[in-house]
């Protein structure tokens, strides 16, 4: 018999911290529907519970997160799933921008906005790659503590599209600098993301998930309601400030770029898959 497969999310709880952890490493946890979903099942979990009073967002391996899952076994875009952040219908049995637009305002989107309401702290380990997809999960969380290593990069400009989905840039750092980050695709490192305000701790590699947990079990010694309560008070400042409607705006910007390559180039992807990305980072230097 085949051995089961490994769970793609891994949810455990320590004392007054939930730690949940992307487990694909050999893909550089990269998002498909299956860990969306499972993502979504254990940030309900450590909701639920009581005893949590903190959580932890890490990645297992090497990264973060490579973004979402454009060209592993694993993809699974096609398929259909409950759906849970909207009332849009199912994606998988429509065509074109219908189904993408179906299927993003679901997975990507839609689940980014309710993990962001998530009432309790969530605190992002960020060690390797935070890339794209990777990006969004991390700006969804309160805190960002990276390892010297890490590095932060939206290169879907690539590809004709104007950032991804969950599109925080100009309130995750300066304006002038998003569009620098997006004109170019580059990579920035943890150094750098730390001195614009985007991440709050830079630490040791061997050192990022004691500080981490440190920093966790310190928030976690506060009233659990007033850390609802200071959280959605500042949610609700960045809100005000135009960041639910700017996604809003930027969205349809995103689809119209899906649609645009879609007519014009080999995908909606603008020809830039798994390969096509490397080629041209290795062509960089």
């Amino acid at each position: 018999m085949p051995e089961p497969e490994a769970p793609v999310v891994l949810y455990e709880r320590r004392g007054p911290v939930a730690y949940v952890t992307m487990n694909r490493p050999r893909y550089r946890n990269a998002q498909n529907s299956a860990m969306t979903y499972a993502l979504d099942d254990a940030f309900y979990r450590a909701a639920d519970d009581p005893g949590v009073k903190a959580v932890v967002l890490a990645g297992a391996g090497g990264h973060f997160s490579a973004g979402h899952d454009i060209g592993t076994p694993g993809r699974d875009a096609h398929l259909p799933f409950e759906r849970r952040a909207g009332l849009w219908w199912d994606h998988s049995g429509r065509a074109g921008a219908e189904s993408r637009f179906a299927r993003e305002s679901e997975v990507y989107l839609g689940m980014c906005r309710r993990w962001r309401e998530l009432p309790k702290p969530v605190i992002a380990s960020v060690q390797g790659a935070c890339v794209a997809g990777g990006l969004m999960l991390a700006w969804v969380c309160d805190l960002i503590v990276a390892s010297e290593d890490a590095f932060f990069a939206d290169p879907v400009v690539r590809m004709g599209i104007p950032g991804v989905e969950y599109f925080a840039h100009p309130w995750a750092m300066p304006p002038r600098i998003a569009k620098e980050f997006l004109y170019t695709g580059d990579r920035m490192p943890a150094r750098r993301a730390y001195e614009i305000g985007m991440v709050n701790r830079v630490v040791e590699r061997s050192g990022l998930a004691a500080a981490t947990e440190l920093l966790a079990l310190r928030i976690a010694q506060m009233p659990a309601f007033g850390l609802a309560l200071t959280k959605r008070a500042v949610n609700q400042a960045e809100d005000l400030q135009g960041l639910h409607a700017g996604m809003d705006s930027v969205f349809g910007l995103h689809h119209l770029a899906h649609a645009h390559n879609a007519e014009t180039a080999a995908d909606p992807l603008g020809g830039m898959d798994v390969a096509a990305m490397k080629a041209m980072k290795e062509a960089k230097g």
